[in-house]
């Protein structure tokens, strides 16, 4: 269950500029034509984290990492879906942005 406290981690880590996007998640935000603030603003106001999953890639070879579902609203009422992972990078935790762009339907 989804607690408040890794949305607030989450939003932490954006407002501190420890994130990233993956190539992927720059390929689909470039294609539904959105800016990375754009990206960034729908996790800062989403108001929870839609659904945790465990990562199934087969390219990690440690635990499986969560993987967190959020959906939240750009300032101009935009709904946009994002996935991400923390993980931890020079000794510090970073927001990796999986899949960034997908306009939500």
């Amino acid at each position: 269950m989804p607690t408040s406290s890794e949305l607030a981690k989450i939003k932490r880590l954006i407002l501190l500029g420890r994130y990233r996007f993956t190539r992927k998640a720059e390929l689909e935000r470039l294609r539904d034509g959105l800016l990375q603030t754009d990206v960034l603003e729908a996790i800062i106001n989403a108001s929870g984290i839609k659904k945790i999953l465990r990562s199934t890639s087969p390219f990690r070879a440690g635990r499986r990492e969560r993987v967190y579902i959020i959906e939240g609203f750009t300032f101009d009422g935009l709904l946009i879906y994002t996935k991400g992972v923390i993980r931890r990078e020079f000794s510090q935790e970073t927001l990796y942005i999986l899949v960034s762009a997908k306009r939500s339907t």
